[in-house]
């Protein structure tokens, strides 16, 4: 066996080895490509993640109580500025390599800042000095210099100060000011000179160096009536010292910020656990304050669930490309079928048979998985899969010699369904049922297992399920067909009855179930797909029922009204939340024994119809009025209806009711329903009741006001909004109705849109995006290239009963009825069964997939949606006329009169 000979040989079959070679091919694509894709994707989604996180979520801070230093003759600045480098060598390594930017920061405690050019109408100002680097490099004096001395020769301290800051109070440099610490009755305890010898503007306001609170680009409103302003001043290591001296409490803070661009995935769990270890690693006087843990905590938990969705798409399109490989082969082997017999009658052993196809093999198979992994190799990210190429290639180049072995057994008719099947099939076929029934089950009880591998049992069931489901596809599609032949027996005409037929006797049994896996893999991707969009889409419109939300303190009545008449806003639905109310046991306001509870006052009829687009129902006991004396109709959560029924409290009949306290104002509360969730309620809120906005008259001590609002309409200007709701709530606080109190927050306005995209662009979404494409587009290319197999699979057949036809009279037209007829069963049994198998299984693996970790916690429900319907119907159409496209293609390539004379074998 030359290797010359075998050159031949491979040119003689050149088509079927270049078809060989194609898929190993792709198949070495795909083990190394998807990996490589999945990681630079990953990594991509994690540091865009991680980048558009809060500060506050990015920063590890440690800080000291602030406390006077006494009997040090060191620079205090100087001295703890080295602790910079101290503390970032005690955090565990993964920590240490992914910290970018670090602030190190030495602050005195608020003092009383007094002077010449601070008039009485500028209000108190509390001023805390700071020394940190990085100022002069991140900002640029508009007067003045640098406090570089610290201290000026009359003792002095010098001060900078943001030119946000200096500019409201009035200041230049050069002013002079007096620093006092004040005791409880606000006589001065101490005080120091201070002189402003510079005034400075951010170059970049988005600079980490500023995100430090207080921060130092603008004046902090007082927290409280008659509470001071409260303003940030730089100075150097001398004027910090002198105020050390001089008895002033001093803190200090190292602030290091985790830099996006340091991350990987493949140190994502090192990271976390390291963050969970810092507390351990935290220095002796220190406090550690971080919430970085929070956001990448969330991405791993998504990150996995994404990981194992990819892994059972790329099993579905491995295990169709395994069978289109095996396909192939067997489709080699059948056309060498003579040649093979003729060695074995010439004293050929099996043996030399197997060493043939393996020679043949060799030379072609391993060259096209090494190309494959090659240009895998090509596309950036990280991953080596050479072991799992390597397999592959060996699996693939094993196919041609087990299929010339297995190839050369006939046993009469092959294309009769009916024949008695042999008991390996059936015992095959009983064995791949049970198996994946039990894996169904298993899957099902055990749940998703988090971890860094792909869970092999999640992976293969839907695997199993495919070709069991296509298995008693087959076995039960033949029996309608022959009624059906049997009708047209007795109907004129030849074409229905023969292609009804044969189209019962079909044994194309491999491809169909090649077929149906490859489909069910394109079905399951589309039909996630949507249930995650509709599950974002829903949890979008539980933050925003509408399609704009206000969220602030009280507003003033006429609020609503205002904003109604804004351009584009259709409705405009008044909210009133209440939270951490205590249920009443009556109306003096006895305690119930109910922890803290929620309140959520709407107005029925308006938030029905503002929520109509977002598709928000709203009971009908939320419509219900009263006046609040009687009991209103509540929507309770589960854990408080438990609570309030072992309290005794607020029956449905409304005998003994609970009290809530909603603005002053005591409203007796009876249980008409039990809600799982409702809108503008937080998931994680155990304890909370939804209540309609009750009718109080027009004389109540104290009228109810909203502390929201949601509007619906189109084209809504949120900044016309924001700029209404904040003359409202300004409006309320000037009403004489508040009497004290902290200053009010500024109004959040949130559009249903902005949610949505929100979603829509987390951290995975990219590698969610490349799965979902490449399950759906690959799964329906190999559908079709499997269904061209099982066209083929009969076409010998085919051929030569048409020429037969042919010379009884049968015309073209006829003919491709015929082919149309027979084809038909065919192609709609595989694709419609791979796409009922690929609907179902999001069904039975949703539980366990995770998917919520995608919708903001929100349920994936799984459900037929119209566009997936048509496009299964369309991919049947396409795949009907592929068939037939193909049956022509190869019957005039063949020239049916040649397969007439050459006989039943050729």
């Amino acid at each position: 066996m030359s290797v010359l000979g075998v050159l031949r040989r491979v040119r003689a079959y050149g088509g079927h080895f270049l078809l060989l070679a194609v898929l190993t091919l792709v198949t070495a694509l795909l083990i190394t490509a998807v990996p490589r894709v999945a990681d630079r994707l990953t990594g991509q989604g994690l540091r865009e993640y991680v980048a558009g996180q809060p500060v506050a979520r990015r920063d590890l801070v440690y800080t000291t109580v602030e406390a006077p230093m006494r009997g040090t003759t060191r620079s205090v600045a100087t001295l703890q500025a080295g602790e910079l480098d101290a503390i970032q060598q005690r955090m565990p390594p993964a920590v240490r390599q992914s910290i970018g930017e670090r602030w190190y920061a030495a602050r005195t405690g608020f003092a009383r800042l007094t002077g010449p050019d601070l008039t009485a109408d500028k209000g108190l100002i509390d001023l805390t000095v700071r020394t940190l680097g990085g100022v002069r490099e991140a900002a640029t004096l508009v007067e003045g210099r640098w406090p570089e001395a610290g201290v000026t020769t009359d003792g002095s301290v010098e001060l900078a100060l943001a030119d946000t800051v200096a500019g409201p109070l009035g200041l230049r440099a050069g002013s002079r000011l007096r620093l006092s610490v004040l005791d409880a009755d606000g006589k001065p305890l101490k005080a120091k000179k201070i002189t402003l010898v510079g005034v400075f503007r951010p170059t970049d306001r988005n600079d980490g160096v500023w995100d430090a609170l207080p921060s130092l680009l603008r004046l902090a409103a007082p927290v409280g009536d008659g509470k001071p302003f409260l303003a940030v001043g730089v100075t150097g290591d001398a004027g910090l010292d002198s105020l050390v001296a001089a008895g002033w409490p001093v803190s200090f803070a190292w602030r290091y910020r985790i830099a996006p661009d340091r991350l990987s995935p493949g140190q994502l769990g090192a990271l976390i656990d390291g963050l969970a270890g810092l507390e351990r690693a935290r220095p002796a006087g220190l406090t550690l304050t971080q919430g970085v843990d929070i956001p990448l905590r969330e991405f791993a938990r998504s990150l996995a669930a994404a990981r194992t969705l990819l892994a059972v798409i790329a099993a579905g399109l491995l295990a169709t490309l395994a069978g289109l490989t095996v396909l192939a082969a067997r489709l080699a082997a059948r056309r060498r079928r003579t040649e093979y017999v003729l060695l074995r009658a010439r004293g050929g052993s099996t043996g030399v048979v197997a060493r043939r196809g393996l020679a043949e093999s060799l030379l072609v198979l391993p060259v096209a998985a090494g190309a494959g992994w090659l240009l895998g190799g090509l596309l950036p990210g990280g991953g080596s899969q050479l072991r799992w190429v390597l397999l592959a290639a060996a699996l693939a180049t094993l196919a041609l010699p087990v299929a010339a072995l297995t190839g050369q057994r006939t046993s009469g008719r092959a294309d009769l369904v009916g024949a008695r099947s042999t008991a390996v099939r059936l015992t095959v076929e009983v064995c791949l049922l049970g198996v994946a029934v039990l894996g169904a089950f298993l899957v099902r009880r055990r749940g998703l297992t988090l971890g860094g591998s792909v869970d092999p049992l999640l992976v293969s069931v839907p695997v199993l399920v495919a070709i069991a489901a296509a298995l008693l596809a087959l076995r039960a599609y033949p029996w309608p067909l022959r009624l059906l032949s049997r009708a047209a027996a007795r109907a004129r005409g030849s074409v229905a009855f023969l292609g009804t037929a044969r189209a019962g006797r079909s044994a194309a049994t491999a491809p169909l179930v090649v077929v149906v896996l490859a489909v069910a893999t394109a079905a399951f991707c589309g039909v996630v797909a949507a249930g995650i969009e509709a599950g974002r889409d829903r949890a979008a419109s539980r933050a925003v029922p509408g399609d704009v939300l206000v969220d602030g303190e009280r507003f003033a009545p006429d609020t609503t009204a205002a904003l109604a008449g804004l351009p584009g806003v259709r409705a405009v639905a008044p909210l009133l939340v209440e939270p951490g109310q205590r249920p009443f046991a009556d109306a003096a306001g006895r305690f119930g024994g109910v922890g803290e509870t929620q309140v959520l006052l709407v107005d029925g009829a308006t938030f029905a119809e503002v929520g109509r687009r977002a598709g928000v129902a709203v009971p009908d006991v939320l419509r219900a009025t009263g006046d609040g004396s009687t009991p209103l109709p509540a929507l309770v959560s589960p854990t408080l209806a438990a609570d309030l029924a072992e309290a005794g409290l607020a029956d449905a009949a409304g005998r003994r009711p609970a009290w809530l306290d909603v603005q002053g104002n005591r409203l007796p509360v009876r249980m008409a329903r039990t809600v799982d969730e409702f809108p503008l309620i937080d998931r994680s809120t155990e304890r909370f009741v939804v209540l309609p906005w009750p009718a109080l008259p027009a004389d109540a001590p104290h009228p109810l006001v909203p502390t929201g609002f949601v509007l619906a309409g189109d084209g809504i200007d949120a900044a016309a909004v924001s700029r209404v709701v904040d003359e409202g709530q300004r409006r309320y606080q000037r009403s004489g109705s508040v009497t004290g109190g902290e200053r009010p927050r500024q109004p959040d306005v949130r559009t249903w849109s902005a949610v949505r995209a929100e979603l829509g662009g987390s951290g995975v979404n990219g590698l969610l995006v490349f799965g979902f494409t490449i399950g759906a587009a690959g799964g329906t290319a190999l559908g079709l290239l499997a269904l061209a197999f099982a066209v083929l699979a009969g076409a010998r057949g085919r051929g030569q009963v048409l020429s037969r036809l042919r010379t009884m009279g049968l015309s073209r037209r006829q003919w491709r009825g015929l082919l149309l007829v027979e084809l038909t069963p065919l192609v709609l049994v595989s694709v419609l069964t791979g796409a009922l198998v690929g609907a179902l299984l999001p069904l039975l693996l949703t539980p366990v997939l995770g998917l919520p970790a995608f919708t903001g916690g929100a349920a994936v429900r799984v459900r037929f949606e119209p566009g997936l319907v048509a496009g299964v119907l369309g991919l049947a159409m396409l795949a009907l006329g592929f068939a037939v496209a193909v049956e022509a293609l190869n019957n005039r390539r063949m020239r049916l009169g040649e397969v007439l004379r050459l006989g039943e074998e050729s």
